[in-house]
């Protein structure tokens, strides 16, 4: 694969070579394998986290002599996946399991889907792992950053939006400038969710103050509304990449002295929790975190944890 085409697939500079199995399967083989990718996955954090699945099976096929297309069997791929529960989570293997399925269903060969069938490690999810921020924490960290700089605002007005729309980090640093715009008399947010979904909710007041004072600091009239900087001052016209972000939050939260395991998802699960106990409806929680099921807005729901620490605490020896 050319380096043009890594950098339109989203995977990163430099080439992408096509596994051994693929490049000698065939032109048409090698169409579909490409078109898979480009054009078959649309989202590019999938994209990449399938292309990388399905090379580590493929690199996994030749390591075990298995270097024909057409001869991978679904003995082959249980193997591989009973390896992978082994050495990684649940949801990971469950991850390469469903790029596997999908891509060779794509592919066609071998005729026969050899992922189809082949069952992944059980995994049932009723409460998030991520940690919660109680309100006064979340208030601490916002209170906590500096806003002397175009740093500190611009991180800031992030984390707001974050907080107070339960937004995932992808949507929040994909926004551009125009996706903060008048409706009536409010302001409003307009993020690209998963699918190519546009969802767009009213902006609370506290996060609007926050994005305010950010974009009158930085001057911005169009493009991406969340860009990399240079020093503390100076904004590049690039946008800033979830990982950026992520790197962004882990330190204004050690600052902050909170959690160490405080990521972007953070506060998703933090503002879903808080609005429902000020007395927010699950329903309306999913409408506005753009969940498809209520059952997912239901991992976020951590209210039970204050219950049941209250209650283990009454164990006095």
């Amino acid at each position: 694969m050319s380096g043009d085409l890594a950098g339109v697939l989203g995977v990163g500079p430099g080439s992408v070579n096509l596994p051994m199995l693929v490049a000698e399967s065939g032109e048409e083989t090698r169409r579909r394998y490409l078109e898979f990718f480009a054009a078959h996955i649309r989202n590019p954090n999938t994209r990449a986290a399938y292309l990388i699945a399905a090379e580590k099976f493929f690199a996994w096929c030749e390591l075990h002599g298995i270097v024909q297309l057409e001869r991978v069997q679904r003995l082959h791929v249980a193997a591989y996946v009973e390896e992978l529960t082994r050495a990684y989570s649940a949801p990971t293997v469950k991850q390469n399991l469903a790029a596997l399925r999908m891509m060779f269903d794509y592919l066609r060969v071998p005729a026969a889907n050899p992922a189809e069938g082949v069952r992944g490690p059980r995994h049932v999810v009723r409460t998030g792992r991520t940690p919660v921020l109680s309100g006064a924490e979340a208030r601490r960290l916002l209170d906590s950053i500096d806003t002397r700089t175009l740093a500190g605002l611009r991180d800031r007005a992030m984390i707001a939006v974050m907080i107070y729309t339960f937004g995932r980090v992808s949507a929040v640093v994909g926004m551009d400038v125009d996706d903060y715009h008048m409706n009536g008399a409010r302001r409003w947010v307009r993020f690209r969710e998963k699918g190519g979904r546009e969802h767009a909710l009213p902006l609370h007041h506290m996060a609007e103050d926050c994005l305010e004072a950010y974009l009158s600091s930085a001057g911005l009239e169009a493009g991406p509304l969340f860009r990399t900087l240079i020093g503390r001052d100076v904004l590049t016209v690039r946008r800033l990449s979830r990982f950026a972000a992520w790197e962004m939050v882990k330190r204004r939260a050690i600052n902050a002295g909170l959690p160490p395991g405080t990521t972007n998802h953070t506060f998703r699960a933090t503002g879903i929790t808080c609005y429902l106990e000020n007395g927010g409806t699950l329903e309306n929680a999913r409408n506005i975190a753009a969940h498809a099921s209520v059952r997912t807005t239901q991992v976020y729901d951590r209210r039970d944890d204050k219950v049941t620490l209250d209650e283990i605490s009454r164990i006095r020896l």
